[in-house]
């Protein structure tokens, strides 16, 4: 068995009809750039209804058509923020708390230990969130029900050196169902190759046609912080 494996993520996507959001942090083969991507899906007609618009410090989501826009509650937010050369990615408003607690010199654990999962039962949807370092290490952490009763929060942090050609990624599901299976276990473990380009048309080419709504992807410089991104919208 080899622990130190990395996953083909092309095929993870393409065999997952329903990962739900995901978020990948890493680096290039050759070290030499971060990597991030996120992306959201949907199965009903109001998540279905969204798409990414850029931010000076990031993104946000949007209804698509606003006359069709139901609960905002859970669904409208900024998934991604710039702090510094720091870059926040997360699947919900806690995005906001994590800047919050960065810009008084507190962390991104004692940050996150303030919020818990979604209050969507039975789903109880994880709160899903990334934190990427100027020199290309990073954080990620899920926050989930530690029961199917949704009487209590678990809350998971992992941290990574940044190693090339190696990403790590997280998701809200383990694939679709009712109610939808939360993610188990550590961000798997992914090869990370190509040029921006490639990787972005790898990721959106093998999420579910039906269920995708959004990718956001960039890749930054690790020597001057100059960085690339780029958003797809089906609804566009």
């Amino acid at each position: 068995m080899n622990i130190y494996e990395t996953l083909d993520l092309a095929a993870l996507l393409a065999q997952n009809p329903y990962p739900g959001r995901g978020i990948l942090l890493g680096k290039t083969d050759d070290s030499t750039k971060s990597v991030v991507a996120y992306f959201i899906m949907g199965r009903s007609e109001n998540s279905r209804n969204r798409v990414f618009i850029g931010e000076p410090d990031g993104i946000r989501t949007e209804a698509h058509d606003p006359a069709k826009l139901a609960d905002p509650s859970l669904i409208i937010y900024h998934p991604v923020r710039q702090l510094g050369r720091s870059l926040i990615v997360t699947n919900g408003d806690q995005t906001d708390t994590i800047r919050d607690y960065l810009e008084k010199g507190m962390t991104l654990e004692q940050a996150l230990r303030t919020r818990e999962f979604e209050p969507d039962g039975p789903n109880w949807t994880p709160r899903i969130s990334g934190l990427l370092a100027p020199d290309g290490s990073y954080k990620l952490s899920i926050l989930k029900s530690a029961d199917a009763d949704g009487s209590a929060c678990a809350r998971y942090f992992y941290e990574y050196p940044g190693l090339a050609g190696v990403g790590h990624f997280i998701h809200t599901y383990v694939t679709d169902g009712d109610p939808i299976p939360t993610f188990q276990g550590e961000p798997e473990r992914v090869t990370i190759t190509g040029t921006m380009e490639e990787f972005t048309n790898m990721v959106w080419s093998n999420l579910n046609e039906a269920n995708k709504i959004s990718l956001y992807v960039r890749f930054t410089d690790l020597a001057t912080g100059e960085y690339e991104e780029t958003v797809i919208n089906k609804n566009q």
